[in-house]
């Protein structure tokens, strides 16, 4: 069987990791989730900067380079695989002098750990992180956010955009009609419907990409964020991954932040959640 080829390092991302490693900083790399673009970490980027970090927002593989350019051209995020997104992350990582902290949100939460697996993290911050092969959890309301892609095997293969309904069931039901269409409008793009199918069959494959090495003792420190109102990765989902994790012999924690939805890292609340991952990241690095 031919091995894909990894997707190279676009010039943003090349220049991304010079900056880094000439500022001599602790690098943060920032990884988001479906349907969703690296801009949506743009104000967690510039607090961690403030504190001393230097932050990399790389893409997936085809990231357009707004909002704008991805609902004109939804046909570049399909056949984006989990195994495809993780491999170009770590060339990313592999460029950067000094280990990094990762942060990640959703299907980012996961792409977070499985790079933190293969040794590449220094910390690492999940965040409403996507289940991975053993999280066993599969509550209503994750099944009725994943439907969109879910219910038709043809989005397998396909870029599914989100109508403002499902975003605002999925993502956004946790704050106010107006702001719900003010992120809808502002953050969502299209997705690739590869990784949603990947996640949903991690248990009858042995051989998934949506796999992480809970045990590798070079983890790292790791902390599991999840919302308390979170429709897409409900606690039970967040617990039982942080259950899985915390057999590794680095330090894990999980905390619920309260009355939040999926959409926390780039609602109004945004800041709260930035603050504790900034902490725990604090805590175990040294700037």
């Amino acid at each position: 069987m031919k091995q894909k080829e990894h997707a190279p390092i676009t010039e943003f991302e090349a220049k991304q990791v010079d900056r880094a490693n000439t500022a001599g900083n602790i690098p943060v790399v920032f990884v988001h989730g479906l349907w969703l673009l690296p801009s949506s970490w743009d104000r967690w980027a510039e607090l961690f900067e403030k504190n001393g970090y230097t932050a990399l927002t790389p893409g997936w593989p085809d990231d357009p380079d707004t909002v704008a350019q991805a609902k004109a051209h939804p046909e570049v995020f399909a056949n984006k695989s989990v195994g495809d997104v993780a491999d170009h992350f770590e060339d990313v990582i592999r460029g950067l002098k000094k280990k990094p902290a990762i942060i990640g949100h959703s299907f980012g939460g996961l792409l977070a750990q499985i790079l933190a697996g293969r040794g590449l993290s220094a910390v690492s911050v999940a965040i409403d992180p996507a289940p991975f092969r053993g999280v066993l959890p599969l509550p209503i309301s994750s099944l009725k956010s994943a439907s969109p892609v879910l219910r038709n095997p043809a989005n397998y293969h396909r870029a599914v955009p989100l109508t403002y309904e499902q975003f605002r069931y999925s993502f956004a039901n946790a704050v106010s009609e107006d702001e719900a269409k003010e992120l809808y409008e502002t953050f969502a793009v299209p997705t690739s419907g590869e990784p949603l199918f990947q996640a949903a069959a991690a248990n009858l494959n042995p051989w998934t990409e949506a796999k992480v090495d809970t045990k590798n003792p070079d983890r790292g420190p790791l902390l599991i964020l999840d919302g308390e109102k979170d429709h897409v990765v409900p606690w039970a989902i967040a617990n039982a991954s942080y259950k899985r994790q915390a057999h590794n012999e680095g330090v894990t924690e999980i905390a619920k932040i309260p009355n939040r939805g999926h959409a926390l890292t780039i609602d109004d609340g945004w800041r709260e959640v930035a603050d504790t991952a900034l902490a725990f990241v604090q805590k175990h690095t040294k700037t």
